[in-house]
């Protein structure tokens, strides 16, 4: 085996790949990459069992052969060289050698026997996606989901693809995002449930280049294909919560404020709030908005006074400060919505303007008791 390749491409290919590598598996061998040389095309792969990711890479070689490399000594290695062609070459019984335009270095392989069987699906439907969209709906929604490992199926996204409109849904109870796109749409209802590990390393690779991204999905697994990267992971067992029952309908009380001045009032309230339950009031009388936090046990609190739009009565209302803060940081807006029906019902933040046309997204945030 014996082929030669930049040594800048590999580790570009390498660092995606590795985001998948457990360093404290209880199979070593998935504590290395599986190279599989096929003449000028080597395809290199990582996985922790759930989730698979290969790459295939453009080499110069007439070798056929598959083997295994640790992934953390090779990964330190590459990142020391400037870019240049890297040679590697088996040199005697399980050792890889490679050779840079200044030294020589030698370390162990493995047999590919010993690495798992990458997994196929059989038996898959298909669905193509532009990467920027998956991108867009994955960074929104992400943040929701939850860490609950009795409740699995709230600690992925929820793909939903209908005729009408595709959604990707996350929620830990406490907070719940939905995003929506009505310029997407597919003949027939398709629905999983994809786990958050799966996702973050498809969000890091998906932002590399625009392209479009290949679904294939059965009813154990989903396998993502773009550029030279193929995705592959099981997806989630379960059914996921009926997410409209616990969106208010009917929210007559609607305050629309500009979102910076929003977002850094309660970045500054909320250092101010009880570190356990970072509650924040807000008190809307008019067209005023007072944000107000307090820490009995500390001695502190916090006032804002802020002008706002609002359209309905009254209110006094508590939410979770870090929650909201999380919510209005992945708005691209100039300006949000808070709609609200009762003080103990949850509160619907929206986007006023910086939406792509058939793109909606609605956050809700359920709300706290007020400290009397």
């Amino acid at each position: 085996m014996r082929f030669i390749v930049s040594s800048s491409s590999l580790l570009k290919n390498l660092q995606l790949i590795s985001g998948v590598i457990n360093p404290s598996s209880a199979m070593p061998i998935l504590e290395n990459f599986l190279f599989q040389l096929d003449q000028n095309k080597l395809t290199v792969t990582g996985t922790d069992l759930e989730t698979t990711i290969s790459s295939e890479i453009q080499v110069e070689s007439n070798d056929t052969q598959s083997i295994t490399v640790p992934s953390k000594i090779l990964l330190e290695t590459l990142k020391t060289f400037s870019d240049q062609p890297l040679t590697f070459a088996l040199t005697g019984e399980n050792t890889l050698e490679i050779v840079s335009e200044i030294g020589n270095y030698s370390l162990a392989y493995e047999s590919a026997d010993e690495f798992p069987t990458l997994p196929t699906l059989e038996d898959s439907g298909k669905i193509s996606l532009h990467s920027d969209i998956l991108f867009t709906a994955i960074s929104k929604s992400i943040f929701a989901t939850g860490n609950d490992d009795l409740r699995p199926v709230m600690t992925g996204i929820f793909f939903q693809f209908t005729p009408d409109v595709s959604r990707f849904v996350a929620t830990d109870a406490h907070k719940l995002v939905k995003y929506s796109r009505k310029d997407i749409t597919t003949d027939e209802n398709i629905e999983f449930i994809m786990p958050k590990k799966a996702l973050n390393l498809l969000k890091n690779t998906l932002g590399v280049q625009s392209q479009e991204v290949e679904i294939s999905y059965n009813q154990n697994n989903a396998q993502f294909s773009y550029a030279n990267l193929v995705l592959t992971c099981r997806l989630i067992d379960g059914k996921y919560p009926n997410y409209e029952a616990v969106i208010p309908k009917e929210n007559p009380n609607v305050l629309k404020v500009n979102k910076n001045v929003f977002q850094n009032a309660l970045r500054r309230v909320s250092i101010f709030s009880n570190k356990s339950t970072y509650q924040v009031k807000l008190k809307i009388t008019g067209n005023a908005l007072v944000l107000s936090t307090e820490d009995l046990d500390f001695s502190s609190k916090a006032e804002e006074r802020l002008s706002c739009d609002y359209s309905g009565v009254d209110m006094q209302i508590g939410f979770n400060a870090k929650f909201l803060m999380e919510m209005v940081s992945h708005l691209n807006s100039e300006e949000l919505t808070i709609e609200m029906s009762e003080p103990n019902r949850a509160g619907i933040v929206k986007p006023v303007d910086g939406l792509e046309e058939g793109e909606e997204i609605l956050m809700l945030v359920m709300p706290v008791m007020l400290n009397r």
